[in-house]
């Protein structure tokens, strides 16, 4: 049977991916320091280790272990957090990818996935909707560290021969994600409106952002980890080779996102409007034909579908 690790795996995303690998017959191992996940995201068939990416007994795990894959979803995920805290944020995003990739190649781990951002490594963008060969202009700290593990891997695959795979996600939203941290908008909308409260909205709303069910992204996460030895075999020339974007193509508003969330539960408010916050780009919405055209793969779930299925697991 086939082992993988999980980082991040009591997260948001993470946790849907542990999900889906354990549907698929893999054994799951999850390491999370729980800063942000939670124990109750935690799937009971899964072995858990309670562990910081950055800690030196990583390499403990990794010989206990012996992982066939990698697919690393722990990181720090706040834009904000990484404008204000930039050493912390490349502390855990960069140095922490670092001490897992080193453990990856002592102990003759073939294959990693890692979760990169599209919404925040190729800054603002100069057409749209955006490409992987697009220019990286990162604004944030945040957005410049998963850029930069994204030249760690191709060199890792260059000089070790590690199969690593990167996944640019657009802004994933759907069950399990925190409604009360800083990132997540429609869950942060989707509770306060459930409330009848009047949610914030940084700037003039008219940000665009591209939303991508995270049900799609645990699919395209198994697609990859199934096609991980074919796909190593591809003769890679820069890090945009090993990347995908993966979002819908389609660029929706923040104001439009408040509209159907507040006609869904039939709210007559209008939103609280708050200065912009930095490190934030204006618009952006991903390019996924190099997703469908390799691994077979397009987002399914239309926004209106998914934000019915995040409001019911809210009022669940």
């Amino acid at each position: 049977m086939r082992k993988v690790l999980v980082t991040g795996g009591a997260g948001f995303i993470g946790s849907h991916i542990v999900d889906g690998y354990l549907k698929g017959g893999w054994q799951v191992v999850v390491i999370d320091n729980l800063s942000t996940g939670k124990r109750k995201n935690l799937n009971k068939k899964a072995k858990f280790y309670q562990m910081d990416i950055r800690d030196k007994r990583l390499d403990e795990v990794f010989l206990q272990e012996e992982f066939d894959l990698v697919n690393h979803h722990a990181a720090q995920i706040n834009v904000r957090t990484s404008v204000e805290k930039p050493l912390f944020d490349a502390q855990v995003n960069i140095l922490g990818t670092l001490n897992l990739l080193a453990s990856c190649i002592k102990y003759g781990v073939k294959n990693f996935i890692f979760a990169s951002s599209g919404g925040a490594i190729y800054g603002e963008p100069e057409q749209l909707p955006v490409n992987e060969y697009h220019p990286k202009n990162p604004l944030s700290p945040y957005g410049i560290s998963k850029h930069v593990v994204e030249h760690y891997l191709y060199s890792y695959r260059k000089n070790f021969g590690l199969n690593c795979i990167s996944l640019r996600y657009g802004n994933v939203y759907g069950p399990r994600q925190d409604p009360y941290g800083e990132a997540g908008v429609i869950s942060i909308f989707t509770r306060k409106i459930l409330q009848g409260e009047r949610p914030q909205i940084f700037g003039d709303g008219k940000q665009l952002r591209d939303y991508v069910y995270v049900g799609d992204v645990v699919e395209v996460n198994m697609l990859v980890s199934q096609k991980m030895e074919k796909l190593s075999k591809r003769k890679a020339s820069s890090p945009d080779d090993l990347a995908y974007n993966i979002g819908t193509g389609k660029g929706t508003s923040v104001n439009y996102l408040y509209k159907l969330l507040s006609e869904t539960v039939d709210l007559k408010k209008d939103p609280v409007y708050a200065p912009p916050r930095k490190g934030e780009i204006r618009k952006i919405y991903l390019d996924s034909t190099k997703a469908k055209r390799e691994l077979g793969w397009q987002a399914k779930t239309d926004l209106p579908q998914g934000l019915e299925a995040i409001i019911k697991w809210f009022e669940d």
